[in-house]
């Protein structure tokens, strides 16, 4: 059977209903994953076989379809990879991959709901199943609910189009609704757009207290995190009555978000980074880093050296490709490549039991789904192992410029209940800092340190003045 002209719905019986809606429940899981909407069921005899739903984003997987999943389950279920006799329900018009693997698997037929004018390989762009050299034909019909399949995936991208200004087609902008009322972090929102390295992309940044101050602090945080960190120290350092830059790396915070994994490289962000210190026109700056606020910012201050005149370290190291990253960092990125989408507030919580729900919460604001997590999917695979690795030479220059150029005040703070970057790590790093002294060991701080900041920037202020 050839599949109806895209757009055109064919009458469907009871059961063809019926095991539709059982593909749509499918599709609806994978929507809330942050998945296209995309489910697929494997039906033989009148019973349920097997049931997929898209997961190439949580499994890094460009094959995780739906139907190659109700495809794998079936043959796995059956003990058989060929599934004569079988009808698959799919909520979208397969693509050419989708349905050669149909075709190989000799399925009796194939049902799907929404043509795919882009992709479909059942009639909208070609038509695989019409092709009669094949050695095997599968019957095909489309347009089974049609219109609930069609609405589905409109309404699932039409959530995702929430930049009223976009400014590039391959970003997210999360609504400025959901960083409303979070709790301690009452500062009004900074953007810049036309550095060159930002491509039209937004970032955001906080910039409190006077231009004119003695004293600057450059808050870089690191990856699940974004300013919002800083809310502890933020009043102690503005209080001493000095000058606060805090820039949401791309991909996180209030700042633009790239749909794409691959678009974040550790070249791309320290170039930023280089840039913004530029346009503002940062002096007297005492540069404070935690986590990848350091992986990145301690590779900025050789640039100009006469900008900077203390650094301020916490939980971080420099990444230099000549030796073996820590057990625990090891740990964390194996966690993060098997969960991608891991809840960033529990995280939040199972560290820090002092934080409140609402405070916890506010760390998964800017990620509304998904679609906004590539910089936190992206970002531990980012961590240069080797010596060629993005990032590494400039780390290992970077290491050389602490040891032996810097001039200015060194603090180093340690939580010492942080499994990724504890003491050991940081001890490595203080040995490459001239003239760091030894550090203020939080006892009951982890590896957000920062959630326990507020005497960290009372020292702190003390000890740059």
């Amino acid at each position: 059977m050839i599949a109806p002209a895209a757009g055109q719905p064919t009458p469907t019986g009871d059961a063809d209903a019926h095991w539709m809606r059982q593909a749509l429940a499918a599709a609806r899981a994978a929507a809330a994953r942050g998945e296209v909407p995309v489910g697929a069921v494997l039906v033989k005899d009148g019973e349920l076989i097997a049931t997929g739903g898209n997961a190439p984003i949580a499994g890094h997987d460009p094959t995780a379809h739906a139907e190659i999943a109700a495809l794998r389950e079936g043959a796995r279920r059956l003990g058989n990879y060929r599934l004569d006799g079988c009808t698959l329900y799919v909520t979208l018009e397969p693509c050419a991959m989708c349905a050669g693997a149909m075709l190989h698997a000799r399925l009796a037929r194939v049902a799907y709901g929404a043509p795919d004018p882009k992709t479909g390989a059942a009639g909208s762009v070609l038509n695989l199943f019409a092709e009669p050299r094949l050695n095997h034909q599968t019957a095909v019909q489309g347009g089974v609910l049609a219109a609930e399949c069609a609405a589905l995936l409109q309404g699932f991208f039409k959530e995702r189009r929430v930049n009223p200004n976009p400014l590039r087609d391959d970003a997210l902008r999360t609504p400025d609704a959901a960083f409303q009322d979070l709790p301690g972090y009452p500062w009004a929102p900074h953007y810049l757009s036309d550095l060159p390295a930002l491509a039209g992309l937004r970032l955001h940044y906080l910039d409190e207290g006077p231009r004119d101050a003695r004293r600057t602090w450059l808050l870089l945080h690191g990856n699940p995190s974004w300013s919002y960190i800083w809310r502890h120290m933020i009043p102690v350092f503005l209080a001493a009555g000095d000058r606060v830059v805090a820039p949401d790396l791309i991909g996180f915070g209030r700042s633009d978000k790239p749909k794409k994994d691959a678009v974040h490289t550790f070249g791309w962000h320290r170039q930023v980074l280089l840039e913004l210190i530029e346009r503002l026109d940062l002096r007297h700056i005492v540069l404070a880093v935690q986590d990848w606020g350091g992986l990145l910012g301690l590779t900025l201050p050789m640039a100009a050296p006469e900008r900077y005149d203390g650094l301020l370290v916490m939980n971080t190291t420099l990444a230099t490709g000549d030796a073996p990253l820590s057990p625990g960092f090891v740990a964390w990125r194996e966690m993060c490549a098997s969960k991608p989408d891991f809840d960033i507030a529990r995280l939040f919580a199972r560290g820090n039991p002092q934080m409140s729900a609402a405070e916890c919460a506010a760390y998964m604001a800017p990620y509304p789904d998904s679609g906004h997590r590539a910089a936190t999917r992206r970002f531990p695979a980012m961590v240069p192992e080797h010596a060629d690795d993005d990032g590494a030479a400039v780390s290992r220059q970077a290491r050389e410029f602490w040891r032996q150029q810097w001039n200015g005040r060194s603090l180093m703070a340690v939580g010492l209940q942080d499994p990724v970057l504890g003491l050991p790590v940081m001890e490595q790093l203080r040995a490459s800092i001239r003239g760091c002294p030894e550090p203020m060991r939080v006892e009951q701080g982890g590896h957000f340190l920062q959630e326990h900041g507020r005497p960290i920037a009372e020292r702190a202020v003390l000890h740059f003045s």
